[in-house]
């Protein structure tokens, strides 16, 4: 008896991947349909439900084990800090346009510590399908948002392909300065951007 009970305590404490994916959602238009919605806030949202770090890692491939610690830290925090700011402009940005998508979910699949979610996006008559990639750590971790496939096209692999452009032309370090730059912009934009939406309005 106490024994099934701790089960249920312990798998109550651990929502399956279909759960993440479905409360990650209703997070986020939570934040996106607050008044006073920024980029940094649901930026920071996000950090509940997506690894940008494991992203990161797994877009660089077989490079990743080239790098020593000094370089996967710098990356992985650059990386992260890239694709918190794109991600939490675009929500923020498509959730001002009015967008008025529906996301109907489907089924989970699990593999040991990897997962997927099938979905699909409906705009308008339009049907998009977004499969959600996890990962957790262990048997007892918690599972994690990875990779989005929009439309058969993955943001993993999508990094991947233009880290080793970049990196064929400019080296690891061109990479990182070219990150950083852009990660630099946009959280200038967003910042801007927040800064607006929090202002009081004048009468």
């Amino acid at each position: 008896m106490l024994a099934s009970i701790a089960l249920a305590v312990v798998l109550a404490a651990s929502p399956g991947p279909l759960s993440v994916v479905k409360n990650a959602d209703t997070e986020v238009q939570k934040v996106l349909q607050a008044p006073d919605a920024t980029t940094e806030k649901l930026a920071a949202r996000a950090d509940d439900f997506v690894d940008f770090g494991e992203l990161a890692k797994r877009a660089m491939g077989a490079e990743w084990a080239k790098l020593n610690k000094k370089q996967q830290d710098e990356f992985s925090a650059t990386m992260k800090g890239l694709l918190r700011a794109s991600y939490a402009q675009k929500a923020v940005n498509d959730g001002r346009g009015g967008n008025t998508a529906k996301v109907e979910y489907g089924s989970e699949k699990i593999d040991g510590n990897e997962a997927v979610v099938d979905s699909k996006l409906l705009v308008k008559q339009d049907t998009y399908p977004v499969v959600y990639k996890l990962y957790r750590a262990d048997a007892k971790g918690s599972w994690r948002i990875y990779d989005v496939v929009t439309d058969e096209v993955s943001l993993v692999s999508t990094y991947s392909d233009q880290f080793r452009t970049v990196m064929g032309k400019k080296g690891f370090d061109g990479l990182l300065k070219s990150l950083k730059d852009k990660q630099a912009s946009l959280e200038k934009q967003n910042a801007a951007s927040s800064a607006k939406a929090e202002a009081p309005e004048k009468k």
